[in-house]
């Protein structure tokens, strides 16, 4: 994902979403531990499930939601199904910068005064995009998706939205600043609470999981729970594009990153994991197993493509996703093209590819 808030958490769903059985708005998950189901707009994930955890300061929200109306007003909805006045919130800690997470935390944070927690990396993307002209993101991605190997019928509604003037506001352009920081590590300042934060980067660069260091509430064997944010999911694999950034020019592992944070996860072995979407699941070691065997399987997939050299848009048109490439939306298409760069680059890191000298647009082979 990027701050042009593409379909979350990917689209290279590969199986699985929520049960099938109508699930109340608000779930007890026991211990002072609740979510809220705080729907999506035009999204069929459907929802991004927002945790409350009880402190001794009073609540504490993991995530709030995309900044919507609706979303807003089942948010509060949720809380007063709960007791809690959007007042009373104390906190608020965000497991990455996304609009699907981050987007109602200022209008929490205006109702009640409550600190916004979040990791350094992510924070530095929020402020730089609220730093941005819009017409700047539209020349980046043109000079990017050009580079890759796009139409030019692809690239010429950006060219034209860049040319007009008149263009979209994009979500996350004026998304809250936080002002605390999420040091990994560290356990938050929740009195009362035992919540550590561990880095996990990959789906964003900042991304966090927030482990609850405290016995499950049905003594199911494991470490503690888990807020897994879009790291770990039970049923899809979170997207993993580059870290996008119009003046960065550092070559970033976004996929290696994902795949070393995923092991960490496994290592902890929490009892529970509480996602940001679908529902709660046990058996996270399993789960990491079936997401790093699926990451391998697609190296080796594409691999095997790049026998004849591929543009990144010529490769993604090839690479599997949750429905065939002619039904891809275009914003989506985007979000594909820079997930099979960042396969790319995975490859050229463990020298399985390389770049065709000369080529332009860029084409990559396999070594």
């Amino acid at each position: 994902m990027s701050a042009a808030a593409p379909e979350p958490p990917g689209v290279s769903d590969h199986g699985g979403g929520d049960p099938g059985v109508d699930d109340p708005a608000t779930i007890d998950h026991g211990g002072g531990v609740w979510g809220i189901k705080v729907p999506i707009p035009d999204n069929p994930l459907g929802h991004t499930l927002v945790h409350v955890v009880e402190t001794n300061r009073g609540p504490v929200l993991v995530d709030t939601g995309w900044d919507d109306p609706t979303s807003w007003d089942t948010l509060v909805a949720g809380l007063g199904a709960l007791g809690i006045p959007v007042a009373d919130v104390h906190g608020v800690v965000i497991t990455h910068h996304h609009p699907d997470h981050h987007g109602l935390s200022g209008r929490v944070r205006e109702a009640s005064g409550a600190w916004i927690a979040m990791h350094a990396a992510d924070t530095e993307v929020v402020t730089r995009t609220r730093g941005s002209d819009p017409g700047v993101w539209l020349d980046y991605m043109s000079e990017k998706l050009l580079a890759a190997g796009a139409p030019d019928e692809h690239i010429a509604p950006l060219r034209a939205a860049r040319e007009s003037g008149r263009m979209r506001t994009l979500p996350g352009m004026h998304a809250a600043v936080p002002d605390r920081e999420i040091v990994p590590g560290e356990l938050l300042p929740l009195a009362g609470r035992r919540l550590r934060a561990i880095w996990t980067p990959g789906h964003t660069p900042g991304h966090v999981c927030l482990h609850l260091e405290e016995e499950h509430p049905a003594h199911l064997p494991g470490n503690g729970r888990l807020f897994s944010g879009d790291h770990l999911l039970p049923g899809i694999s979170p997207h993993i594009g580059l870290y996008e950034a119009p003046e960065d020019l550092m070559a970033t592992d976004p996929l290696g990153d994902y795949l070393d944070s995923l092991e960490r996860i496994g290592r902890l072995d929490p009892a529970e994991v509480l996602p940001a979407h679908q529902h709660a699941f046990t058996d996270a070691p399993a789960r990491v197993r079936e997401l790093l065997a699926h990451h391998e399987e697609r190296l080796v997939g594409l691999w095997e493509l790049l026998a004849r050299p591929l543009t990144a848009w010529q490769l993604a048109e090839r690479m599997e996703w949750n429905r065939p490439w002619a039904q891809i939306p275009y914003g989506s298409r985007n979000i594909a093209v820079s997930e099979a760069e960042a396969h790319l680059r995975r490859l050229v890191k463990q020298g399985r590819a390389e770049a065709v000298p000369g080529s332009d647009p860029v084409t990559y082979r396999a070594l």
